[in-house]
Parts: structure tokens; C-alpha cells; sequence
């Protein structure tokens, strides 16, 4: 008995822009009840693929079906905006057109199933972002979907949620499509993987756990290489043939012609080999010329039992201090980082006239009405250098291309990547950093981490990822769990 496809794309594409495509002619289909990963570099259309299987956008040209009555739920990266005043419970009636009269109880049930612990009435906008990164799950499941759609669903969750998630995903018996750069995570559960190819356009297709995928992805590239590099001799060799007979004549003629076609079908069957993701190159963030203690933190407040508590600290953070803040989900580690910047903490005193560099999990301090060029340039503080501008700007793949989009029609991978280049530009005496990796193409992090590490001033930062972690020096730790 053939396996039921609950989706498919029958040559799909689609584009944003005139003659600018995402796609191009998207073949894939999965199977009812299966585990996929969504694999490829940012910007190459993952989103977009989410979007089509919604509804939300419509194909250019192929056709995308969706097993008849199928329903679809989607746990979208961060909250929209706009549901940040909602409460808990109004957010998930929202879920419905008409709410069901047992919504307490099934509010109860997910919240539950993603190890979610906060009162309904609590503002959504109060959570912290491993909470909202629950409810976001939460609201998928609430809708009990037959397709469950998952963008980046480790972002913000420690190792407890990350691993009670696992745990939910193996045991789920639904589809399942998986948008995520964690690798660890996906290789948990995943069956198999749909490769967007950013350069060709195309989808491929793999069998198997993500590891063993990536390594079939990396043994074909090479192989496609070797037998390229064997055809370009064979071209060269006969061009050279074909141009000395062509001086001779008569038969050699003949001879010069047939092997010039020869020539050119070899030309045209050598493979257009994928090139490998692009890497953000090597950067140094500048540090603002400064003095003294930098920050000097005399209390924190923390979050016990859904309530609020100041506890006392003596931590002091000078010039070259790299601090990390750690405790579990809910403590209260965005909330302080969100204090420092806007200077609405009265158990800290940052030095007047400090910069500070803020990176923010869900990317609030980015106007998305800009351009991408606006948001960089009001980055430059004390300097105006197009030129300088649009260089650090491609050096982290934002090319002349993003200049004129708006924030809001990057992916969140590459708001992420201009939040960096935003940085660059500031030349801040102090970053503040929650999650900095959230979203960010894996090949990239050692490079960010290097960076953070050389930066020369003060740092206060927060990471669930433990390899991140490790590549940075720590000086201070201000664990909240402990406190």
C-alpha cells in the first residue's frame, strides 16, 4: 500500500520581486505523519516555503496541494507585535473564529504538553522569550493541526525546554516541518530533509537524520567537483586540438568541427555544482573610547514564583569584562538586559555617555518601517561614510540588493545579520546581547563569537547555546538561579 502524501509541490515557483525568484520549479512531497527539516542558507525561501503550504502566498506558477481538510498549524518564530498587550488567554482565543466552550481546559492541555507554568492573565509582552517561545508552540497545538509547521523552535528555550521539546516531537504523530539551525536538535528526530538551494532556486530532497543528510550533501558536492575537474582537463585538451587542426586543412577540418561539438556537449553536461552557504566574513565590532567601570550593578530583580524579587550584588564591569547572565526560562534575564537599555534599572548605574550595543532576541529596537539602508546609517552616530556603510553592510551578505527592501522583508536570520552590522557601525563602549545566535546560519557563529570575544569593551550577555558560549571569555557570571 502506497504511503498517503499529506503535501506536495508539483514545480512550484514564486518570486517577491520581478525576475527575482525564490523558487524555481519546487518539486517535493511528504508523507502523513513524517518528520522533515526545512535545510538552507537565510534568505533562501524556508519562510516562504511556510508560507505557500499557509495559504498566505500564492505559487507564480506549479501548484502546491494540501491533503483534502487538512489543517495546518504554524509556531511562527516570535510573537507578532501586536499580541504583545494581549493576555495569555485572549492570545490563544485567537487561535479560534469561534471560541470552543471548553477553551480553558484546552489551554490548560498545551500549556501543559510544552511545559508552559505562567497565570492566563499574565501579559504576553511580559514573558520572557523561552515563555513566548512555549506559547508559540502552545498556539500551534491548540489548533490540533494535521501539518504542525515549527520556525526556529529551539530560539530562546534552555536545555530543559529544548529537551522536554524533543521529547514532544518524538511522540507527536502528525506531520511535522522543522525550520531550525540546530543541528543537535534536528539530528533527535528528523527523517528526512528538503535542501533550498539560495543559488539554484531549487529544492532537493534526502532521506535520513540530519547528520547523515549533511554528510550526503558534502560527499556529492565532492564528487561532483572531482568529475568537473576530470571533464575541464578533457575541454582543454580537445580545445587545443580543435584550434591546431583547424589551421590544417581538408579532412583535419572536418576533424577540428566534429570535435568542437564534442567540445561544447562536454561543456554542457559538466554539473552546475552547488556552491557551499556563504560565511559572514571576519569582523571587529570598534569600541568606543572610554574609561573607568563601565557598569556597576548593585541589585537585580529576579521572578520567583510569578512574582517579583530585588536581590542585592556587588558586580562591577570595566573595560574588556565579559559578563554572562544565566538562570532558567522566566527568571527574569530578558527583562534585565531590557533594563540596562533603557536605563530603567535603579539597581545599576552605567557611566554617562556610554554607547551601548543592543542585540534583542526578537529584534524590538530594529524599525521595520525602514530601509535596510536607514537602519544602518542611523546606526553611524558620530560618522557618515556611505562607502564604509555599504562594505560592512555586504560583509555580513546584506549586498547592494537589501539596500532599498525594508527591515521587515528580511528574514529573521538576516535582521539578525544587520543587527550585527549595526553594531560595527555604532562603535559601542558596552554590548548588551540576549541570545545572540537566535536565527543566525550555524557556519556563522564562530565568527560572531570570535568577535564578541575580541570586542574590548564591557559585555553583558545571555546564551543557551553551549558551544557559543564556550568560544567566549567569561569574567564575571551572574547566575539568577542561584540568587
Amino acid at each position: 500500500m502506497a504511503e498517503e502524501v499529506v503535501l506536495r509541490f508539483d514545480n512550484v515557483s514564486f518570486e517577491y520581486l520581478h525576475k527575482k525568484p525564490i523558487l524555481k520549479n519546487a518539486n517535493f512531497s511528504v508523507r502523513k505523519g513524517s518528520k522533515i527539516t526545512l535545510m538552507g542558507q537565510n534568505g533562501a525561501g524556508k519562510s516562504t516555503i511556510f508560507d505557500l503550504i499557509e495559504g498566505k502566498i500564492k505559487p507564480k506558477s506549479g501548484k502546491v496541494s494540501v491533503q483534502s481538510e487538512a489543517t495546518i498549524g504554524t509556531a511562527k518564530q516570535t510573537v507578532d507585535r501586536a499580541d504583545l498587550d494581549l493576555t495569555v488567554e485572549k492570545y490563544f482565543e485567537n487561535a479560534f473564529e469561534v471560541i470552543p466552550p471548553g477553551i480553558k481546559s484546552e489551554i490548560s492541555k498545551v500549556m501543559d504538553a510544552v511545559n508552559l507554568d505562567v497565570p492566563v492573565d499574565r501579559r504576553v509582552g511580559d514573558l520572557s522569550g523561552g515563555q513566548q517561545a512555549r506559547l508559540l508552540l502552545a498556539f500551534a497545538l491548540i489548533q490540533n493541526p494535521d501539518i504542525l509547521l515549527l520556525d526556529e523552535p529551539t530560539n530562546n528555550l534552555d536545555d530543559v525546554g529544548i529537551g522536554h521539546l524533543i521529547e514532544f516531537l518524538i511522540m507527536y504523530d502528525k506531520t511535522v516541518i522543522v525550520i531550525s539551525h540546530d543541528a543537535d536538535f534536528l539530528n533527535c528526530f528528523t527523517e528526512g530533509v528538503v535542501y533550498l538551494d539560495i543559488y539554484k532556486q531549487v529544492t532537493e530532497v534526502y532521506v535520513g537524520d540530519y547528520y547523515s543528510v549533511v554528510e550526503e550533501i558534502a560527499n556529492r558536492i565532492e564528487r561532483e567537483r572531482m568529475n568537473n575537474a576530470r571533464m575541464e582537463k578533457m575541454i582543454k585538451d580537445r580545445k587545443e586540438k580543435v584550434n591546431f587542426f583547424a589551421l590544417k586543412g581538408g579532412k583535419m577540418r572536418k576533424l577540428a568541427k566534429k570535435m568542437k561539438e564534442e567540445t561544447k556537449e562536454l561543456e554542457e553536461n559538466m554539473v552546475d555544482i552547488r556552491k557551499d552557504d556563504k560565511t559572514i566574513r571576519d569582523f571587529t565590532i570598534p569600541m568606543q573610547e572610554i574609561k573607568g567601570e563601565i557598569v556597576q550593578i548593585n541589585s537585580v530583580k529576579l521572578i520567583k514564583n510569578h512574582e517579583p524579587v530585588v536581590v542585592k550584588t556587588e558586580r562591577i564591569l570595566r573595560k574588556g569584562t565579559h559578563m554572562i547572565v544565566s538562570g532558567p526560562n522566566g527568571i527574569g534575564k530578558s527583562t534585565f538586559l531590557r533594563s540596562l537599555v533603557s536605563d530603567k534599572n535603579e539597581g545599576v548605574k552605567i557611566q554617562d555617555g556610554v554607547l551601548i550595543g543592543y542585540y534583542s532576541q526578537d529584534f524590538a529596537n530594529l524599525d521595520y518601517n525602514q530601509k535596510v539602508f536607514d537602519s544602518l546609517k542611523s546606526a553611524m552616530i558620530n560618522e557618515d561614510d556611505d562607502q564604509k556603510l555599504r562594505a560592512v553592510a555586504a560583509s555580513f551578505l546584506l549586498t547592494g540588493s537589501f539596500m532599498e527592501h525594508k527591515v521587515s522583508d528580511l528574514s529573521e536570520g538576516q535582521k539578525g545579520l544587520l543587527s550585527f552590522a549595526r553594531l560595527v557601525l555604532m562603535k559601542p563602549g558596552l554590548l548588551i546581547l540576549d541570545e545572540p545566535t537566535n536565527h543566525i546560519n550555524f557556519r556563522h557563529l564562530p565568527i560572531i563569537a570570535k568577535a564578541i570575544n575580541e570586542f574590548e569593551g564591557a559585555v553583558i550577555f545571555v546564551s543557551h547555546m553551549e558551544d557559543f558560549v564556550k568560544d567566549i571569555r567569561i569574567d564575571e557570571y551572574l547566575e539568577l538561579g542561584k540568587m
